[in-house]
């Protein structure tokens, strides 16, 4: 385990100005996901999901409290953070492979390295014919896919995703579920993950967390333990048909409902 990846949130709280006054988004909130964790948050629309996780990114400042990976403190985005947005944020003015190589480019990578990469990321997302398509000749899911490439290529210790799977058919989404648990499993990422399912979430994760309504807190925090979790393999879809399964599911999914009331 290494400790320069754990994730530690001390008294955080999130406040918004809004011209009809003070919108606490985020109450006060202490947590710790250590080290090669998968962690899912669910909970109702506007409990501050989105908002714990740009806090988690950098790309929000804190009300209070502090956040820190390892001893440093988050005080902006980094590179030990990969981010995928819910919307994909692809620059229009480059190919699809342009786009998963823009990282690496950046970071002095050569081409022969960085064109292999961004082929093998291609092939991962199911985008390996669309290379040199620019973004607005793919779908928004296809978009999105190349999005997730783009993110994965720079293998960033923590990968905060935001709903990275909602614009996708199921089978795409099923395939790209079974391979972000490959990715973690064999190169000990460590992922947030927010979702509006709890079926994604359960087969997704060690632990999930619930959010409250506005101000949003975490009220449930809960272990994933399912019948092929073995710590080698990888979690086959058939496992969504087990009692266990359908128990987790059946209980988060009360968690939220009584979260919303």
């Amino acid at each position: 385990m290494d400790l320069r990846d754990r994730v530690v949130l001390a008294e955080v709280s999130k406040t918004y100005d809004t011209p009809t006054g003070a919108t606490v988004a985020l109450a006060a909130t202490d947590l710790v996901i250590e080290p090669g964790e998968f962690v899912s948050i669910v909970g109702p629309s506007g409990c501050g999901k989105t908002t714990l996780l740009q806090l988690l990114g950098g790309f929000l400042a804190p009300s209070t409290g502090s956040l820190l990976v390892g001893p440093d403190r988050i005080d902006g985005p980094g590179p030990e953070r990969g981010v995928v947005f819910q919307a994909p944020t692809l620059y229009p003015w480059l190919s699809v492979r342009g786009n998963i190589e823009f990282g690496p480019k950046c970071r002095g990578v050569d081409r022969k390295t960085r064109r292999a990469a961004a082929d093998r990321l291609l092939d991962l997302v199911g985008l390996t014919d669309f290379g040199d398509k620019r973004p607005y000749e793919l779908s928004g899911g296809m978009q999105q896919r190349a999005q997730i490439a783009r993110v994965l290529v720079n293998d960033p210790r923590i990968i905060l995703m935001d709903e990275p799977f909602g614009a996708l058919d199921q089978l795409t989404r099923e395939r790209l579920q079974v391979e972000l648990l490959r990715l973690w499993r064999s190169a000990g990422k460590t992922i947030v993950f927010v979702t509006h399912s709890v079926e994604e979430a359960v087969f997704l994760s060690t632990r999930v967390l619930v959010m409250s309504a506005r101000p949003g807190r975490v009220i449930v925090d809960r272990r994933i333990e399912l019948p092929d979790d073995d710590g080698v393999g990888v979690r086959d879809l058939a496992v969504t048909a087990t009692p266990e399964f359908q128990a987790l599911k059946t209980e988060l999914a009360a968690a939220i409902h009584a979260a919303h009331d």
